[in-house]
């Protein structure tokens, strides 16, 4: 799998911003897709993701009920809104494809493909 992302840029706090990742290869069955984050120092966090044959996403609690993944199936295309913006959630946002088993959905490690990243700054 292919992923080409964009979006991202800068924003105050409290404002929105959309990522968008194009998926092209195999995106069915037991694959799934995520964003992760890495802030300056910091390790890589998951975000939000779920397996394309699943309608549950997963987030990290730190964005639950702030940012949404979203897909649209025919193009391939998973979307993540971004919402109510801190100047914590500031990081390169990776998307990212593999075949992780359901426990593994929130480690990078069970990724193998990623996308560029792209800067988001919310400054305060």
């Amino acid at each position: 799998v292919q992923l080409q992302a964009s979006g991202g840029g800068l924003v105050q706090a409290g404002g929105s911003l959309r990522l968008s990742c194009a998926a092209s290869g195999r995106t069915s069955g037991d694959y799934a897709i995520a964003y992760f984050r890495q802030a300056p120092g910091k390790e890589r966090e998951f975000v939000a993701g779920f397996r394309w044959s699943s309608s549950s996403p997963k987030y990290a609690d730190s964005v639950l009920g702030r940012f949404t993944i979203s897909r649209d199936n025919a193009k391939k295309t998973v979307y993540l809104q971004m919402n109510s913006l801190k100047p914590e959630d500031t990081a390169v946002y990776y998307c990212a494809s593999g075949r992780p088993i359901l426990s593994q959905m929130r480690s990078h490690s069970a990724y193998n493909s990623w996308g560029q990243g792209t800067l988001v700054t919310v400054s305060s």
